[in-house]
């Protein structure tokens, strides 16, 4: 095996499943700013949308819950373009075009 690459910074880093919010401690090399308290230690905090905790495959669920809120931001943006459709339509109306 190759010396000098692989890293050798590892932590102990907190992993938390935004999902159900389970967290796991394991060591990575991850850059993180956020952190997080469990059983009154501090550790770096990575947000995950999945993990083992929440993914179907390891649940036996065949349903999967949208953690992100991918439609309302879908629906936020954009909501400018119906937004801008609407008075022109009603211009439309009102000028017999």
């Amino acid at each position: 095996m190759r010396k000098g690459i692989h890293p050798e910074n590892y932590r102990l880093v907190a992993f938390k499943d935004m999902s159900n919010d389970d967290v796991f401690i394991t060591k990575s090399t991850a850059d993180t700013r956020e952190t997080i308290e469990v059983d009154g230690v501090s550790y770096p905090l990575i947000k995950l949308e999945i993990s083992r905790t929440s993914h179907p495959y390891y649940t036996g669920k065949s349903k999967l819950v949208d953690t992100a809120g991918r439609i309302d931001k879908f629906k936020n943006k954009y909501k400018k373009f119906k937004q801008e459709e609407a008075p022109a339509k009603s211009q439309d109306a009102k000028g017999g075009k």
